[in-house]
């Protein structure tokens, strides 16, 4: 990457590093938070804000993990109101909220962010104004309650976690929905701030650090010419720092554990270590073995450690478990039939694949990116399989989903020329 580096003039290097660690780390995070959601425990020995512990808290938290997010946005609008200027409240809500939202649009499939591409493009979003009013109205109203405490009590850590929480929160929504990656960064580096300098007034506030480790790893990470510039405006990070820290908010935190767990699982990931993040992920399955994202996680694994049919028949039985009722709270089957697609792709399966995409896009709960994503994988797999007339079929379905998007450029590229295998994938 550093032949590419844009060194004429001071702005574009800023530019570029700026949006370097983005990449590495807003996308990072977004995995971190969209994989799975926070985990109230009662047994925790680590300092958090008390309504934490509440009876309400646990409920809701249940039903995000079985993906009932109307259900536990109902008990965190009770829990709202049950506490009237507590931020924390406040963010919990705001938590519910964005991640309704978020699986809403399809935004939640980690094999979207599995690399950098995410950033580049065409990806608009269906966004909701009225939703997203409500998401903004409530990150406004968290910050402003916890400014007030602060104002009064400057060390006021459970104010300060619950800004910095709200702060992580609206940055994730920024990037994923709106792909305003700048302001996005900004707020997650002032998340980062909020949330170190509550482990310094209070190292056994666990809570605080996954946002802090996520960074101090993601910065660690970065190429050494990389770290170099951004250590002029003191940006710094330890991989080791950041695993240590994530490795204890796993063991204690509150209420974000299970996202702690996932940072790792994530981490293992990028670095190709599969079976070692296999493995976290099927102890977080165990656990909540209703979670369909959870379980859709273990075959997306499977898939990208090259498993192959083992990959494929975890998909395969994640679809069949969805056909008994009530075992998954509304699934979103298209993220499974679009993994199965690649993995069926990859053992150049092409026409289960092209099959296995078009119920993808079909899927009633499939969102528009998604969906023009599955649509020209079809069509490439229709070609390679000399099936020419269904892949011009759904290449123009992509197109009618939306014709000025990365993938809308693909479709058109292929109607006119036919996909062939020894290109490069889409």
């Amino acid at each position: 990457m550093a032949a590419d580096f844009p060194y004429n003039g001071l702005m574009k290097p800023i530019r570029y590093s700026h949006a370097l660690i983005v990449t590495r780390w807003l996308g990072v995070f977004l995995f971190v938070l969209a994989l799975t959601h926070s985990t109230a425990s009662c047994q925790s020995t680590a300092h958090t804000n008390p309504i934490n512990h509440e009876p309400l808290v646990r409920v809701a938290f249940e039903h995000m993990y079985e993906l009932d997010y109307d259900g536990a946005v109902e008990r965190f609008e009770e829990l709202h109101r049950a506490h009237p200027g507590d931020p924390g409240a406040t963010a919990l809500l705001l938590d519910g909220m964005i991640f309704r939202e978020l699986y809403r649009l399809d935004l939640l499939d980690t094999t979207f962010y599995a690399n950098d591409g995410f950033l580049t493009g065409k990806h608009p979003s269906t966004e909701d104004p009225q939703t997203r009013d409500r998401i903004f109205a409530l990150a406004d109203e968290a910050v402003s309650q916890a400014d007030q405490r602060l104002a009064v009590n400057p060390n006021d850590t459970d104010a300060l976690f619950a800004r910095g929480f709200t702060r992580s929160l609206k940055a994730v929504y920024l990037a994923m929905v709106e792909r305003s990656f700048m302001a996005g960064m900004h707020l997650a580096i002032q998340a980062k701030d909020d949330c170190k300098h509550v482990l310094e007034l209070d190292p056994d506030y666990a809570d605080a650090k996954l946002v802090y480790g996520v960074y101090e790893y993601v910065v660690g990470a970065l190429p050494w010419e990389f770290k170099v510039m951004i250590g002029f405006f003191g940006m710094t990070g330890s991989k080791d720092k950041g695993l240590a820290l994530l490795r204890d908010d796993g063991e204690r935190g509150t209420i974000t554990a299970i996202e702690a767990k996932t940072a790792i699982a994530l981490f293992l990931r990028r670095e190709a270590k599969y079976q070692q993040a296999i493995q976290i992920v099927q102890q977080m399955k165990q656990r909540y073995p209703h979670d369909f994202l959870f379980c859709l996680e273990e075959a997306n694994l499977r898939k990208d450690a090259g498993e192959g049919m083992s990959a494929v028949a975890v998909y395969r039985e994640l679809l069949k478990q969805a056909e008994t009722p009530g075992y998954f709270f509304e699934p979103h089957l298209d993220l499974a039939y679009f993994g199965l697609g690649d993995s069926l792709r990859g053992q150049r399966h092409f026409a289960e694949a092209a099959e296995a995409y078009e119920k993808a896009a079909l899927a009633p709960t499939v969102g528009a990116e998604l969906k023009r994503r599955t649509l020209v994988s079809a069509g490439m797999c229709r070609d390679v399989n000399g099936e020419r007339k269904q892949a011009v079929q759904d290449y123009q379905m992509a197109i009618d989903a939306g014709a000025d998007t990365t993938q809308g450029d693909l479709a058109r590229q292929y109607i006119h020329k036919p996909y062939k295998e020894k290109q490069a994938g889409n």
